[in-house]
């Protein structure tokens, strides 16, 4: 399994923007194919930062997802509703892999 490590960085000023376009997401991306870690706003700290995680089987299963996510009307919305509004200034695309045993691991009780 990848997954596809999105940073971006955020208009502070229109954080309920972004908010709204990564609650797109949550719809539109499993539809499309992917399955979705998560979205992250900066709560503390820096507040220019924000963060999408969407894991895949492989980089095929991404390149299907990216085809579907071109052609689904929702996504191309979301996607112009970025590009007019602006909130979006950089983003950036690492894909990573988990290394075993790490991933979830609860907190124990002591």
């Amino acid at each position: 399994m990848i997954t596809c490590f999105i940073r971006y960085e955020i208009d502070p000023f229109q954080r309920e923007n972004f908010k709204e376009y990564a609650a797109n997401w949550g719809r539109i991306i499993p539809r499309c194919g992917g399955n979705l870690v998560g979205y992250f706003l900066p709560h503390e700290g820096t507040n220019t930062v924000a963060w999408g995680l969407i894991a895949f089987d492989s980089l095929a299963s991404y390149e299907t997802y990216r085809a579907r996510l071109k052609s689904d009307p929702e996504s191309l919305e979301n996607f112009t509703m970025a590009q007019t509004k602006r909130f979006i200034l950089r983003e950036e695309r690492t894909f990573v892999e988990v290394v075993d045993g790490t991933l979830n691991v609860q907190a124990r009780q002591s």
